[in-house]
């Protein structure tokens, strides 16, 4: 007899999601972003308006649900920018009374996952900033630009060519260049 397939977004999840306590805390709920948040585009804009060129919500090789918000290939530096109540901020996280050990239990498994995406990251090779959303945007780039510095330095952040596998037109994960097809 064979086993179900499991869904690797549902992996480890102990509770089901509870009903919205409302219409518009459900409205709430669904107009949150996962991606390309104000806070993300910000520094981006900066980012790209230091003359940093660098690529967008990465997969993360051997991690099913986790991507890198801005990656920069070459000199294999991952930046991250967690939204406080997702992520757990100390400073302004709040919990929802509605629900709260669904939430509780919700937003420390994030925590824990960014806990290990940056381990595995750095296992990598990577070097990982993590910034809060509430960090000025202007701090954030910043503290990137200066990690950087010296790969900017030798012209090595101006551009990222696309790389593309012979088998599909997807980027390669991370930047790395796909095996030649063998014929």
């Amino acid at each position: 007899m064979t086993q179900p397939r499991q869904n690797p977004h549902t992996e480890n999840v102990s509770a089901p999601r509870p009903i919205p306590s409302s219409h518009s805390v459900s409205m709430r709920m669904r107009k949150q972003r996962s991606r390309d948040t104000k806070p993300e585009v910000a520094v981006r804009r900066l980012l790209h308006s230091a003359g940093l060129r660098f690529r967008l919500h990465r997969h993360i090789p051997g991690m099913n649900r986790s991507t890198i918000d801005i990656a920069f290939p070459g000199p294999h530096v991952a930046v991250f920018i967690d939204g406080c109540f997702w992520h757990g901020c100390p400073e302004h996280a709040t919990f929802p009374k509605a629900n709260s050990a669904f939430w509780r239990e919700k937003i420390d498994k994030n925590a824990l996952r960014d806990t290990r995406t940056t381990a595995h990251l750095e296992a990598l090779g990577w070097t990982v900033l993590r910034f809060w959303e509430h960090e000025a945007p202007e701090y954030v780039a910043a503290q990137v630009v200066a990690v950087l510095r010296p790969w900017k330095a030798q012209g090595a952040l101006t551009s990222y060519p696309r790389i593309r596998s012979s088998s599909s037109s997807a980027p390669c994960p991370l930047g790395q260049a796909a095996a030649p097809r063998q014929a």
